[in-house]
């Protein structure tokens, strides 16, 4: 029985109990069930008394123990508790329990999937390192974070653009051209320009590129020369190490691209028409303060120029114009203060802060090694990047790594522990699972062990019944997931699971012992097997995270 077969049952029950009690009450569209954190308290509990009892003007326990009578012949229901204020806690029979398994099986890949985003585009903007350098730690960790939330969002039915915002305009960019000229005439860095290998070599390879001409010619010229060859050379370096990482982006949008056409000018005169845009001193203001910021937002400089935030109120319209219903942006923790002009410019706008414009803050990434912070880059030489992480410990390690922790903690990665192949490595061990599901399922296809005899009834040991209970919660923890925008709970579930399965693996048996026939038990339990086989395989993808059957 899934958690959602049960929460109808329920739901169906709370009708009868209030037809025949004469109770009137509104019935949740769904009725919420969840994995008590202690098993003995049963399989599944849920809150719904506490929700409706004062409807029904009685008590939550009263009310828990009316609706447990309704439900205590229910098939598939071996017995129903009251617990504290008022939950009630449910136990499953064996069979109704392991029921779920051929499903799991049947629906393979897809298991897992549903349709909360059903019919909403999404547009999915992370990373977006300005191409002045390698991708550091930081914006590592949102490669990883950001392609893991657009797997599982998809996953529940959204349609979702990765975009990548290419930052090719204002003072950064003048930098690095002036650090790349500096480099090829052997002159040392501007006082705040870029230095590490990397800018030697982008030089270098601007200078093959467009020949030694280049050197020769008048300062400003040659600066320019530099500032467009580099730069494509950078972001063509940038998009490289994303896609080894597997990351790829459906749209790489050019902030020159909002300057150079009337984009600026188009998003102003929307919000002079919605009245919330002033003029003063010569300037072009916002009226920010009257959607919660703490200042209004000047948006043209009274000498003409843009201000910074013009850029974002251009952006975010150019996303809604072009039919995506949330723009979710996920943004490095230097950015926290920036959050409330953005979301005053969203309602300025006449949209919903935090509905159809969300800003993810993450926090920093250190490494460590040895038990020491790892500082310095061969590439970069003052930063960490991705290149250093992926030659350390592997693209899988790396992103499952940057995954498995929340977003908005500030996170230490430990090279040596990745480096492990033990089971004290989260992501060894999780792998580790897949691949033994696989040796099991073999040995078992070598008995001539079928999944066609499946007698759920069997599957009765304690470490079946967990390891059964942690699937079926697979599909409640990708919505949560989704709705939270925390990828990190898929990684958590399967460490978990992993843990159930390797427990398992240790009491029961898929395979008779030698000189034994093959038994129906060994056949449900091959089911089980291959079950939790598709929920690792599917868990991993969605990280991003290769499912080896090998280790």
């Amino acid at each position: 029985m899934t958690p959602e077969q049960l929460s109808e049952l329920i739901a169906t029950a709370v009708v009868r109990l209030a037809e025949k009690s004469g109770f009137e009450l509104t019935v949740p569209d769904q009725i919420v069930v969840e994995r008590p954190k202690n098993r003995e308290h049963g399989d599944w509990a849920t809150n719904v008394a506490m929700q409706l009892a004062k409807q029904a003007g009685t008590n939550p326990r009263e009310f828990a123990q009316l609706l447990a009578t309704e439900l205590e012949n229910t098939d598939g229901i071996r017995s129903l508790e009251i617990a504290g204020p008022g939950f009630l806690n449910i136990f499953l029979d064996a069979a109704s329990a392991a029921s779920i398994l051929p499903q799991v099986t049947e629906k393979g890949d897809s298991f897992g999937s549903g349709e909360i985003y059903s019919g909403q585009k999404l547009n999915l903007e992370f990373v977006s390192a300005n191409p002045t350098g390698p991708i550091h730690l930081g914006g590592t960790r949102w490669a990883a974070l950001g392609d893991s939330l657009a797997r599982i969002l998809e996953f529940q039915g959204a349609s979702v653009t990765r975009e990548y915002y290419f930052n090719d305009h204002g003072a950064q960019i003048d930098r690095f051209a002036h650090s790349l000229f500096a480099s090829a005439k052997g002159l040392p860095a501007p006082e705040d320009g870029y230095g590490g290998q990397y800018i030697s070599d982008i030089a270098d390879r601007v200078v093959a590129k467009c020949g030694n001409e280049i050197l020769g010619l008048p300062e400003p010229e040659a600066i320019e020369e530099f500032r467009a060859a580099g730069v494509e050379l950078m972001f063509s370096d940038i998009k490289s190490s994303l896609a080894d990482f597997g990351v790829i982006f459906d749209v790489y949008f050019h902030e020159n691209s909002l300057h150079e056409s009337d984009a600026v000018g188009r998003a102003i005169t929307r919000l002079r028409e919605n009245g919330h845009i002033f003029d003063k001193e010569g300037a072009v203001w916002l009226r920010s303060t009257e959607f919660g910021d703490d200042n209004d937002r000047v948006v043209i400089k009274s000498d003409g120029d843009p201000a910074y935030i013009a850029g974002d109120l251009a952006y975010y319209l150019d996303k809604r114009e072009r039919g995506f219903d949330r723009a979710i942006i996920m943004l490095g923790a230097d950015h926290h203060g920036y959050v409330q002009r953005m979301m005053a410019m969203c309602e300025a706008f006449g949209d919903t802060p935090g509905e159809n414009l969300e800003i993810l803050i993450g926090q920093m990434v250190n490494l460590v090694k040895d038990g020491k912070p790892v500082r310095m880059s061969k590439r970069a030489g003052t930063v960490v990047t991705l290149e250093d992480l992926v030659e350390a410990v592997g693209t899988d390690a790396a992103r499952y790594a940057l995954t498995r922790s929340s977003a908005n903690s500030n996170l230490d990665v430990d090279l040596d522990l990745l480096s492990k192949r033990t089971n004290d490595n989260p992501v060894f061990y999780v792998q580790y699972a897949h691949a033994r599901t696989i040796q099991v399922e073999n040995n078992a296809n070598s008995f001539g062990i079928s999944t066609d005899r499946f007698d759920p009834s069997l599957l009765d040991h304690p470490t079946e019944n967990e390891l059964i209970a942690k699937i079926a919660e697979f599909p409640a923890v990708l919505k949560i997931s989704a709705e939270n925008r925390e990828p990190h709970r898929v990684a958590r579930y399967l460490e978990e699971l992993a843990g159930n399965y390797h427990r398992w693996y240790d009491a029961c048996r898929v395979t008779p012992l030698a000189g034994k026939d093959v038994e129906p038990i060994h056949d449900s339990r091959l089911v089980l097997n291959r079950a939790t086989t598709v929920v690792l395989a599917n868990g991993l993808r969605l990280l991003g995270v290769s499912a080896p059957e090998r280790m």
